[in-house]
């Protein structure tokens, strides 16, 4: 069994060749915030959790910003495995088009009102005013946030994993070396402390679509080599994008909605409890790398062999990813509770980080390494498998009623009703979430419905496997 999963070299040379590019990009772009909290960190509890708390409008747009690529990468990934590169460059204005609106919507609330949204986490007043301070800056850069996530994602469904690598890796060191200046005075800035985060997120973040645009044209890859094509979409191919984009860009949303208000109960439970909240939440961004990695190898593997009829090559390659995911999940995971008190002294070489805060934050780290292993299930199945076979309404609905049905109403109750300490709350809220979601997953996957193939040759593909394997879901020809 185990040959079966790990003994396909052809299958390891592409899977990491896709992987290692977009897992290290993605490690940059989670460095982003690394650098931001190891450096706020310094300044204290209010501050490390003002930021983190505003940082949760930033994340809840670069969610609707990825449901948004990832419906353009269901419809991308299989375009590309027939080399029909005109719908691809089609999809993605589309989804450049409306990031953009969406983009422009964040960035407005948060340069007007970032006290209502800060106060939505915490009623504390210093509380508030660091982190509508950080806000009303880091706001200006969330269009370039949402332009950044797309066409980082189209480059990623052309192969060019390399590219937003490279970029990643200038905006991160630029990103440090700013935050160091604006946040502590040095090489004659000005000393601006958690208003000098904000500045060099938002100055970095603009660094990364400027030079994603330079690159694609000194290369005169797919993403400007027909601007025409970006801007000519027709209704059909909107109605299709919409079919397939809004169930997960609904998920995205309304799964990070309800994580916004799970960690509102967190924050009200203490402001302490969210900075070890927040230090968790930048580990785990940082050691969920490699998944994404590994995950959107799987969109772009399984999405082309669907797309160009290679059901068989599809469906063994998403049960290499299934397996394979949460067992490296099981290691890291391990790894992460193993030698929690190191990684989480990284955060307070300034010593300013409370003792709640710092005992906290190693009990929630050890917990979530050691269920890390189970979150991954679903999550390689809803992101990865289902997605890249074009279906994307059963994960969004196994993702929303697990989060809201369960994992909010479970942390409600042990938070306001029973009284629960904040780890019996936490635990709870992930348990509920994870265990059922996992079961249903596993079954849907199993079912093999998830196939849903947008081409011709994608559907006759389909068709002759179902009938090779005395299947009934088939579909018709367009």
């Amino acid at each position: 069994m185990l040959k079966d999963f790990f003994g396909d070299k052809p299958f390891w040379k592409i899977s990491l060749k896709l992987a290692i590019p977009i897992a290290i990009q993605n490690m940059l772009t989670s460095s982003f915030a690394l650098i931001d909290t190891l450096m706020v960190s310094r300044l204290g509890d209010i501050a490390l959790s003002s930021v983190g708390m505003a940082g949760q409008w930033n994340w809840l747009l670069n969610l609707v910003s990825f449901g948004l690529c990832s419906g353009m990468s269901v419809l991308a990934a299989q375009y590309w495995g027939v080399g029909d590169k005109k719908s691809m460059r089609k999809v993605f204005g589309i989804a450049l088009i409306a990031s953009l609106f969406v983009s422009v919507f964040f960035a407005s609330v948060g340069l007007l009102i970032p006290e209502k949204i800060i106060y939505i986490f915490n009623k504390d007043s210093n509380v508030i005013a660091s982190g509508s301070q950080y806000m009303q800056i880091a706001c200006l850069g969330y269009p370039a946030v949402a332009l950044n996530i797309i066409m980082s994602g189209f480059l990623r469904n052309i192969e060019k994993v390399k590219v937003p690598m490279y970029v990643s890796a200038i905006t991160t060191i630029l990103n440090a070396f700013m935050n160091y200046c604006f946040i502590f005075g040095k090489f004659g800035a000005k000393e601006m402390g958690v208003s000098g985060a904000a500045l060099a997120t938002c100055l970095s973040a603009w660094m990364g679509p400027v030079l994603l645009l330079i690159i694609s044209i000194i290369q005169k890859n797919e993403m400007v080599k027909n601007i025409k094509d970006i801007i000519s979409f027709n209704l059909d191919l909107i109605k299709l994008f919409l079919k397939r984009a809004m169930p997960v860009v609904f998920n995205e949303s309304v799964w990070a909605l309800g994580i916004v208000i799970l960690n509102t109960i967190y924050s009200n439970m203490g402001y302490e409890y969210y900075a070890a909240v927040t230090i968790l939440k930048t580990m785990t961004d940082l050691s969920f790398a490699f998944f994404v990695g590994l995950g959107n190898a799987c969109v772009i593997m399984v999405g082309k062999s669907v797309g160009s009829g290679k059901i068989e090559r599809a469906v063994t390659d998403s049960k290499r990813f299934s397996f394979i995911i949460p067992a490296i999940a099981l290691l890291i995971g391990s790894l992460m509770a193993i030698f929690k008190t190191p990684l989480i002294s990284i955060f307070n070489t300034g010593e300013n980080i409370s003792e709640i805060t710092l005992l906290t934050a190693q009990a929630i780290v050890v917990f979530t390494g050691l269920e890390m292993a189970l979150r991954m299930i679903p999550y390689v199945q809803v992101v990865g498998v289902f997605r890249s076979g074009g279906d994307t309404l059963i994960g969004m609905i196994c993702d929303v009623s697990s989060l809201w049905f369960l994992s909010i109403p479970a942390a409600a109750l042990a938070c306001y009703i029973f009284n629960l300490p904040f780890l019996a709350v936490f635990v709870l809220a992930y348990l509920a979430e994870d265990i059922p979601k996992a079961i249903f997953c596993l079954v849907h996957f199993k079912s093999l419905k998830w196939l849903k193939p947008v081409t011709d040759e994608g559907i006759a593909g389909k068709n002759e496997y179902m009938l090779k394997n005395n299947k009934t879901n088939k579909v018709k020809l367009h």
